[in-house]
């Protein structure tokens, strides 16, 4: 199989299965009990916390472990609402953000919290006159992503979170696609991450909150991380959270360089024809969302069962509708249903890469010649 849906989730690290083998077989006490084996986990999981802190490079906060990154942002959005001083109650986010920020903000909506989702342009970037103008003394906080995981197009959060604390509210960023591949942006208040993104383990994420903006619990029971987030803590999982922050923080500029490379070498290999969705110019080249008019994305991957790639967010497409990111960028039915993704990185080839491509492009032209 040729693995093209690393938006999706990424292979495990070699390093990182071998740091968590030990976790997994003979270390196996509660890192929350007063035993000898039990603080030898806690202090495993510390050391990870330090490595997934110094790999996330935010300072002036301190960072919780969750089951995920959709639980860390259940917590920022539905704990920061629940902290709200009086007047706040506003929310503002964007068309093309993750189900998890989304999906939880229409649930606050639903129970009273004003929401406004702001449309983006063509190529999926954020217009940021519009958004200066829709910040007001009401908004509670502004959550907007680093990298968007259908279409790969960046954000200026750094800026984004200057204009939101002039007014005098939080910052939220799902930062998930960016941890570990670009340079995470800095000036958010809450930023949420996962490990299996990175080459790490999934059922782990975590959730970096600026001193002071800490979000009210979620979670309620034994209080274990910081008092703020319930749960024993995995120290198998944990541990290889760290490893693969700290493998990150060792590769990132030689993994954004063979990611720029593959980019190159997959858009030569697809040929005329395909179309790029989203931004060229602003965007992480690891993620590849492209359309080609009359393909039908799903019949194309049927058709390459051996080639791992995917119609949007591995989160939504079960549902048989076409993706709300790329709708959100004025794509109607038939164009979004024209679209693909590929993603890529660490442990792709260029020659599977491009072999998947043009094998890719070959059905897709005889699609088009069975249709015609």
């Amino acid at each position: 199989m040729i693995y093209l849906d690393y938006q999706a989730t990424t292979p495990v690290a070699p390093e990182v299965a071998k740091t968590m083998q030990p976790w997994i077989e003979e270390k196996y006490a509660n890192p929350h009990s007063p035993s000898r084996w039990g603080n030898e986990a806690e202090a495993a999981i510390e050391v990870a916390r330090k490595q997934v802190e110094k790999a996330l490079g935010a300072k002036g906060g301190s960072l919780a472990f969750t089951g995920s990154a959709t639980e860390a942002i259940n917590w920022a959005l539905k704990g920061t609402v629940e902290k709200a001083p009086k007047g706040r109650n506003r929310i503002i986010t964007v068309a093309t953000e993750h189900a998890a920020v989304l999906d939880t903000c229409e649930w606050l909506a639903g129970r009273g919290v004003d929401l406004t989702v702001l449309p983006v342009l063509l190529d999926g970037c954020l217009d940021l006159d519009l958004f200066e103008r829709e910040l007001d003394e009401r908004v509670l906080l502004v959550a907007v992503m680093m990298v968007n995981n259908e279409i790969g197009v960046r954000h200026p959060v750094s800026a984004i979170s200057d204009m939101v604390h002039k007014a005098g509210a939080l910052m939220m960023s799902d930062a998930v696609q960016a941890f570990g591949r670009v340079d995470v942006c800095k000036g958010p208040d809450l930023i949420a991450i996962s490990a299996h993104k990175i080459h790490g383990p999934k059922g782990i994420g975590a959730l970096w909150m600026r001193k002071g903006s800490e979000p009210a619990p979620l979670i309620h029971g034994g209080g274990q991380e910081q008092g703020l987030r319930s749960g024993t803590l995995s120290p198998m999982l944990c541990v290889g959270f760290g490893a693969a922050a700290r493998l990150a923080d060792e590769r990132c500029t030689l993994d954004y360089d063979h990611v720029q490379k593959l980019w190159n070498a997959a858009v030569h290999a697809l040929g005329p024809g395909w179309i790029v969705n989203g931004s060229v110019g602003h965007r992480y080249k690891g993620n590849l969302n492209i359309r080609r008019e009359g393909v039908d994305a799903a019949r194309l991957i049927a058709d390459l069962r051996d080639v791992a790639f995917s119609l949007g967010s591995a989160c939504a497409s079960g549902s048989g509708r076409p993706s709300h990111v790329l709708r959100a960028l004025g794509l109607d039915y038939r164009a979004a249903r024209s679209s693909i993704r590929l993603g890529f990185g660490r442990y792709t080839t260029q020659q599977e890469l491009v072999d998947a491509c043009r094998r890719i492009a070959a059905h897709a032209v005889a699609q088009e010649k069975l249709d015609a």
